[in-house]
């Protein structure tokens, strides 16, 4: 289908068809089975210049915008969710020091980031704090030149293979929400260190663990933005994010329904392909309408992003609870047209459907996003 992609967003879109084709199609089951962290695809994905399209060119990115990343991650995700996941919540770790760093931590961690050399993660989420962002308890205390941060993180993407960290935590309690501030945090910081590799349903080629600090030192140079500016810099980098998080699950939405076009057409019973039947037929009519309908709503909100339009908020919203509902609906019905081999390993549609689970639950769950619009509906209108 025709989406007046200009020449640039053509060319990605081709250097991300050759990765999915070359790179990832190959090793996807493997790595799903063997839980491997795709270090070698990412590398791949740094020299084909990918990383660059989260970045101004002032720190040798490409000076693209949100709409480039979600058309990137949706190519790489229909080929393998989990390698997607890798690469998005890269820049997911940096988008804070885009958006409040400082032009210093900027020059200093932005261009090893554009290139690939390092990635980055997100760290918000704790055992207590995941819906509820503003109840994270991890401290951080101002000790002459250092901050001394303690606490926990749970669940967090690229955990121990990431290089930076943007790490959000207390620095004043009796400010409630208001006390949380944002860190850059680099790996080998003295006191930082991670628990086990988390076992998952899907995305298994993605690494997810926990972040422990204990009495992590922290230069106060790495503060990102002021003290208190930490859940406005943590709710504009998710409101920046989520689109994204749309693109993956149109990515494996399209890939699910690609695979269960191509069986219904060679798939025979009762004489006649399976394609041939009304009931079948229905479920690729909805099937590929409701993609369709993310695709659009994920790259409408993508612009809105890019365009810093007022209800760009609650479109990144939007793109992402609906997107992944239907992620969820396509990948199942999938499984449903190839039956008993949708079933098994040897097809990959049965991976599909575990990976599009995730994108109904992190970076912020479904139920969340419909607070998210509603309350803007309601303090803004249409």
């Amino acid at each position: 289908m025709s989406y007046f992609y200009t020449e640039e967003q053509e060319m990605i879109i081709d250097i991300c068809n050759r990765i999915v084709r070359e790179k990832i199609n190959p090793v996807r089951s493997q790595l799903d089975e063997d839980e491997i962290f795709p270090t070698e695809i990412l590398s791949e994905i740094g020299r084909s210049d990918l990383f660059r399209l989260f970045i101004p060119e002032k720190w040798d990115g490409m000076g693209t915008g949100i709409l480039e990343v979600c058309i990137a991650t949706e190519i790489l995700s229909k080929g393998c969710l989990g390698v997607a996941t890798s690469y998005a919540a890269s820049g997911l770790g940096f988008l804070p020091i885009l958006i409040s760093g400082s032009d210093e931590q900027k020059d200093r961690y932005l261009p090893s980031l554009a290139s690939g050399g390092k990635i980055a993660a997100f760290g918000l989420t704790e055992a207590d704090a995941g819906s509820d962002a503003g109840s994270i308890k991890t401290k951080a205390k101002l000790e002459g030149s250092n901050y001394i941060l303690n606490g926990t993180k749970q669940w967090i993407t690229n955990g121990g293979e990431a290089d930076i960290y943007s790490v959000f935590a207390v620095t004043d309690e009796s400010k409630g929400i208001r006390g949380a501030s944002a860190f850059i945090v680099e790996k080998d910081f003295e006191g930082f260190s991670f628990g086990k590799k988390e076992k998952k349903l899907g995305i298994r080629a993605s690494a997810t663990r926990e972040l422990v600090f204990e009495n992590c030192i922290v230069p106060k140079e790495n503060l990102i933005g002021k003290e208190g500016m930490g859940f406005i810099i943590a709710m504009k980098t998710l409101d920046k994010s989520r689109p994204a998080v749309g693109a993956q699950a149109v990515g494996v939405a399209q890939a699910a329904l690609e695979e269960a076009l191509c069986y219904s057409k060679i798939r025979k019973q009762f004489g006649q392909a399976i394609s041939s039947f009304q009931a079948i037929q229905h479920m690729l009519a909805e099937m590929a309408t409701n993609t369709e309908a993310a695709r659009q709503l994920v790259y409408h909100a993508a612009k809105a992003v890019d365009s810093e339009l007022k209800e760009s908020s609650r479109l990144s919203a939007m793109a992402k609870f609906f997107a992944s509902d239907v992620a969820m609906k396509v990948t199942t019905d999938a499984v449903q047209i190839l039956g008993g081999y949708g079933y098994m390993r040897d097809y990959p549609v049965e991976k599909m459907m575990r990976d599009a689970k995730i994108t109904q639950i992190y970076e912020g769950t479904n139920q969340i996003q419909k607070n998210v619009i509603a309350l803007d509906l309601i303090k803004n209108g249409f």
